[in-house]
């Protein structure tokens, strides 16, 4: 069964607390991520940026302050999160677009960036993806993913995986007034590829450079590459 209609359906709901949830889980440290994220896809002077699952917009708003002359389309399934956006962000001059990750509805090399954060562990097939945004890429392109990545087992693991497990679905519950949202993201976290395994997805999608900074002990990876 497709995991589409589920996550839409969870982030349509969760979409007025989930930044406030972001910035308690990551201990305000996400914003610090997605200016890493920004300033991996380079100077944009004149082009397209992508910011696919955008959620809120905040990552298609730091290309936009980093990027005054580039154009940056922001795009998500969730219609609530574009609508979050759209709200907090009217006069950003961001283009903001409902559309299937599986599916971009965008001719072949049209960007010369395109991020995503949080997507690819809520996808069928990560490599699908990942050619889905090579096409639309144009040469010399650069691709930028932020997302979890399971901990190592080490002296840390098991204080990470109470964290996971219990913290953040209870805070889940507390602010986004929404537990099972939570405990599905934490779950997902921990199936998801190892950053050594996805970095071999972005090559195997065709993109080459490919690389990864690991944050906060090891549970998130910001992976790069370029077409």
């Amino acid at each position: 069964m497709s995991k589409g209609p589920g996550v839409e359906k969870m982030f349509d709901a969760i979409a007025d607390r989930y930044d406030l949830m972001n910035r308690v889980m990551t201990f305000g440290q996400d914003r610090r991520w997605k200016d890493f994220v920004v300033d991996r896809g380079g100077e944009i002077v004149d082009g397209w940026a992508l910011d696919l699952a955008c959620g809120t917009g905040e990552i298609a708003a730091q290309f936009r302050r980093s990027n005054p002359e580039a154009r940056i389309v922001g795009a998500d399934f969730s219609r609530n999160m574009l609508i979050r956006a759209q709200q907090d962000l009217s006069a950003a001059s961001i283009r903001f677009q409902a559309c299937d990750a599986n599916h971009l509805p965008y001719r072949d090399g049209v960007f010369r960036a395109v991020s995503f954060g949080y997507l690819l562990r809520n996808v069928d097939d990560s490599l699908m993806v990942l050619k889905e945004v090579h096409r639309v890429l144009s040469e010399g392109g650069r691709v930028i993913c932020l997302d979890t990545t399971p901990p190592a087992r080490n002296l840390l693991y098991p204080l990470i995986r109470v964290y996971l497990a219990v913290v953040i679905p209870l805070l889940g519950r507390l602010i986004a007034r929404d537990r099972s949202a939570y405990a599905y993201l934490t779950g997902s976290t921990m199936e998801f590829h190892d950053a050594d395994t996805l970095a071999r997805l972005f090559e195997e999608a065709g993109f080459s450079q490919v690389a990864y900074k690991k944050f906060m002990f090891g549970t998130i990876a910001v992976h790069w590459g370029t077409k």
